[in-house]
């Protein structure tokens, strides 16, 4: 089993209704961050995959936003989630990017709503470092 601690962001200003410099209402990310909460109490991964939420990852153009992140893992960044029809796809992806050593997720074996919404891929720092290791 991984030791390391693995954690789900959501970004909480995602998808927000504003008037006159005020947020209205609960956002999408915030609705979105329930669903998942909701659905990890059953997850087998729910002491092990923390989800936290964010109050801007600064995707706007892309709410809803969330991210995967582990110790010397690759980092994701997803964007254009749907609220209502993408938790259980999340937690699903998250079940494989915790039991993939590097974090990697292949295209093909994304859910669907993760496949079309990859904003970024990080690589860790550690690997980062070793691979600028020789540059100027």
């Amino acid at each position: 089993m991984q030791k390391q601690q693995h954690t789900l962001f959501v970004c909480t200003t995602c998808a927000s209704v504003w008037k006159e410099g005020k947020k209205i209402g609960e956002s999408g990310g915030q609705q979105l961050l329930h669903k998942l909460q909701q659905l990890a109490q059953t997850w087998e991964l729910h002491s092990k995959f923390s989800i936290q939420g964010v109050q801007c990852m600064s995707a706007c153009n892309h709410a809803c936003v969330i991210a995967f992140q582990g110790e010397e893992k690759f980092t994701y960044l997803f964007g254009n989630l749907a609220v209502d029809d993408s938790a259980s796809a999340i937690l699903q992806c998250a079940t494989q990017y915790y039991t993939n050593p590097t974090g990697l997720l292949p295209w093909s074996e994304r859910p669907e709503p993760l496949k079309t919404g990859i904003l970024a891929k990080i690589p860790p720092l550690s690997k980062w470092a070793k691979l600028t290791e020789n540059c100027c």
